[in-house]
């Protein structure tokens, strides 16, 4: 239940930022993708039907916020959750540089993805415009993500959940 609410105010915190922030900032890839930060970490760390849920539980809440197509977001921060979850069994070491990587490729993911599915898998090849845009994107918030990562760990040790990756 704790890990259910940890995650649910920080989805709250990153959908609020990416949808509320427009009037402040202009420049849409400044804003780093939060949502695909907690999925990342929740792939990590947290190997449990819990988790899963509340992976998916964060894209439905972006579907509703500001989802053009229901679902779409579910899936894709479902998968992230999913590769996440299978790289932390696989790899001995999922450390920041890990989860940084991972979250630039998540975030090119989500977007390439979410244009496949509502465009036809040829407007991804058609899509060599936005990748200026969206590979700042990833990076802004690939380089973010090991703050988010240690904030995280101090809230999660702050109420008592396990840190470590679930399969240490």
């Amino acid at each position: 239940m704790r890990l259910i609410l940890l995650f649910a105010v920080f989805a709250l915190l990153g959908l609020a930022l990416e949808t509320a922030n427009f009037h402040l900032i202009s420049f849409r890839p400044l804003l780093p993708n939060l949502i695909v930060i907690l999925a990342v970490d929740l792939g990590f760390r947290h190997h449990s039907i819990t988790a899963a849920l509340t992976a998916f539980s964060i894209g439905y809440a972006t579907d509703a916020f500001a989802g053009s197509h229901p679902g779409l977001n579910a899936f894709m921060i479902t998968l992230i959750y999913v590769v996440c979850y299978e790289i932390s069994s696989r790899l001995l070491v999922t450390n920041a540089f890990v989860g940084a990587t991972v979250v630039f490729f998540g975030v090119i993911l989500t977007a390439l993805g979410a244009i496949a599915i509502s465009a036809g898998i040829e407007a991804v090849g058609q899509s060599g415009g936005i990748m200026p845009t969206l590979m700042l994107q990833a990076g802004i918030s690939a380089i973010l993500a090991p703050f988010m990562f240690s904030i995280l760990a101090r809230c999660k040790r702050a109420i008592g959940l396990s840190v470590a990756p679930a399969r240490e």
